[in-house]
């Protein structure tokens, strides 16, 4: 009888756990050898609420002033898995006071006391290694003032979690958790007496992931933007850590760094922040540069194109375009039916942008999120165009996608130029959605043309089909536009054209012809650091497909009278200057 993913789940729960208490074997460490830099950057703001009892992971929050976080009643996995990770020890270092300190030590040896022999949900490879790295970050924030005795606790702790990571990281999923685990691993080896042995299985293994995972162009299977953030991040701090101490990484892992670095530098915009894809955030505020920075790598993709996106920049404004097929397979877990959509950013402010994954708000947002119609594209008929299994097995897979994206990146007569297509509904409707972006060469004005197209016979047919099904009345198409909630957008002109304001002074105008009609309608924006969604709107042109050929044109632009550059002091309070 086959293993079910129940019963393969359940019996490496239990690997895990035998693995936790034999480690409890191993000669302690007494001391470290070595001492990373702390260099994971954690937030004031929320370091200043964990302290005043307001516990915010994973979509959830819960007020309990002076208890202890494991006292509390976890509302599902995630959330225990942020508490268990210990990244919250990066915003408690950052808010460094006396208060902070002793609460961030009290809940780590609290932690030793009740999981420290290998009980708990905190006994997994991924969450071990980002635990280790957060303890070794801040080892000399978290043992002043402590006795002997909670140091050599704290000591023989992470000897255990150590020893659990050599025998277990292999357990760890492919991607992100095993660059996790083996970042923690190499940690652990290169900072505590007697480690050291773990240090070039580790650099080893992580070399070889570094081969299986990052592909050519410096990409994921999973396609998501701050996955790579993430795992270029942990690369570097392990780079970083091996040099520091006299040790030189292997060749693969330096050569996915280099691959990797340019790719983000084209999923970067404007503002600082990533493109919003396949389950991925603007990650954390300053990280991505950072991590840039760490690395020393220059440059962004030559041809334009990282993992599947094609990028437009000029003047102040950044276009970010998902230009390939969605993942496949187990890559495809939270791959979101995204293709040929756009997000835009003009200097610190986005404008257009995709709704977001919406995992931390429960299954039916998470769901809700990777449709299209929660991303700036066309949806043909209220289906996406990519579609989810209805198999157990499937049920969070996309089955059915764009097989066929070709695209073409040139010049305009007047800036930059973007041409794409995808068939993804070609086997329901018999067509292809062609879309068009051209970027002015001052980054001030963008044109688009969405055109459905049935462009051969056997196409031609299928649509025939569908508009007898559709009792010849046309199949409805929505091509949606959603909106930051920092925009501000109203209707002008009769309602022809919407005005967009946004916070840093700047006026965006957009406009359509009249083969579609033009609405405002509400949307969401969702946020991983936010209890709720949310509220936005979208700017959405509606119609028809009557023929085998529909085309759609549309602008949003700079009015020409409005100042070429702004500069944007609204955060501090100010008003905006501009600059003409």
């Amino acid at each position: 009888m086959p293993r079910t993913d129940g019963f393969s789940m359940r019996a490496t729960r239990l690997m895990n756990r035998l693995a936790a208490r034999r480690a409890a074997l191993a000669r302690s460490a007494t001391a470290f050898v070595s001492h990373p830099e702390p260099r994971t950057i954690g937030s004031f703001a929320r370091g200043r609420q964990l302290c005043a009892g307001n516990f915010l992971f994973a979509g959830h929050l819960i007020r309990r002033p002076g208890a202890s976080p494991w006292d509390l009643p976890a509302p599902d996995e995630a959330f225990s898995s942020a508490l268990h990770g210990f990244a919250w020890l990066d915003d408690l270092a950052a808010a460094g006071d006396l208060p902070a300190r002793q609460m961030a030590q009290a809940w780590l040896w609290d932690w030793i006391d009740r999981y420290g022999a290998g009980r708990g949900p905190g006994w997994t490879p991924d969450l071990t290694g980002r635990r280790l790295i957060r303890w070794i970050n801040h080892a000399i924030f978290l043992l002043a003032g402590r006795d002997r005795a909670q140091g050599d606790a704290f000591y023989r702790s992470l000897t255990r979690q150590t020893v659990f990571l050599s025998r277990r990281w292999r357990a760890a999923g492919p991607g992100l958790p095993r660059f996790e685990a083996l970042t923690g691993l190499i940690y652990a080896g290169l900072s505590l007496e007697g480690m050291a042995g773990h240090v070039a299985p580790a650099a080893a293994a992580l070399a070889r992931e570094c081969t299986t995972q990052i592909d050519a162009e410096g990409g994921l299977p999973t396609r998501n933007p701050e996955d790579l953030l993430d795992v270029f991040t942990l690369l570097t701090w392990a780079a970083v850590a091996l040099s520091e101490a006299g040790q030189s990484p292997q060749q693969a892992h330096w050569a996915a760094i280099e691959r990797i670095g340019p790719t983000l530098r084209t999923l970067r915009h404007a503002d600082g922040g990533l493109a919003r894809f396949h389950g991925g955030g603007r990650g954390l505020e300053g990280r991505l540069d950072a991590a840039l920075a760490a690395s020393g790598v220059k440059g962004r993709r030559s041809d334009g194109l990282a993992m599947g996106f094609a990028r437009i920049g000029a003047g102040r404004t950044s276009l970010i375009i998902d230009a390939a097929p969605p993942p496949s397979g187990a890559a495809s877990d939270s791959a979101h039916a995204s293709t040929l959509a756009f997000e835009l950013t003009s200097g610190r402010r986005p404008v257009i942008v995709n709704c977001g994954a919406g995992d931390s708000f429960g299954a039916d947002w998470r769901r809700a999120g990777r449709a299209t119609p929660s991303h700036s594209t066309l949806t043909l008929a209220g289906q996406s165009s990519s579609r989810m299994g209805r198999a157990p097995r499937d049920r969070e897979r996309l089955v059915t996608t764009p097989k066929e994206v070709p695209i073409r990146l040139s010049t305009a007569p007047d800036g930059h130029r973007f041409e794409g297509g995808h068939d993804g509904y070609v086997s329901g409707f018999g067509l292809t959605h062609v879309r068009k972006l051209e970027l002015t060469a001052d980054g001030r004005g963008l044109a688009g043309e969405d055109m459905l197209a049935a462009l051969d016979e056997a196409a031609q047919a299928r649509f025939d089909a569908a508009m007898d099904g559709a009792q010849l009345g046309g199949i409805a198409f929505d091509i949606r536009f959603h909106l930051h909630p920092d925009v501000d957008a109203s209707v002008d002109l009769g309602g022809s054209a919407v005005s967009l304001a946004l916070k840093s002074g700047e006026i965006w105008i957009f406009r359509a012809d009249r083969h579609a009609a033009l609405t405002v309608e509400p949307s969401v924006y969702l946020e991983k650091s936010r209890l709720k969604p949310r509220a936005t709107k979208q700017i959405v042109l509606s119609g028809r497909a009557m023929e085998y050929a529909t085309r759609t044109r549309w602008s949003l632009a700079k009015p020409s009278d409005s100042p070429i550059g702004v500069r944007d002091l609204a955060e501090d309070g100010r008003t905006p200057v501009t600059v003409t």
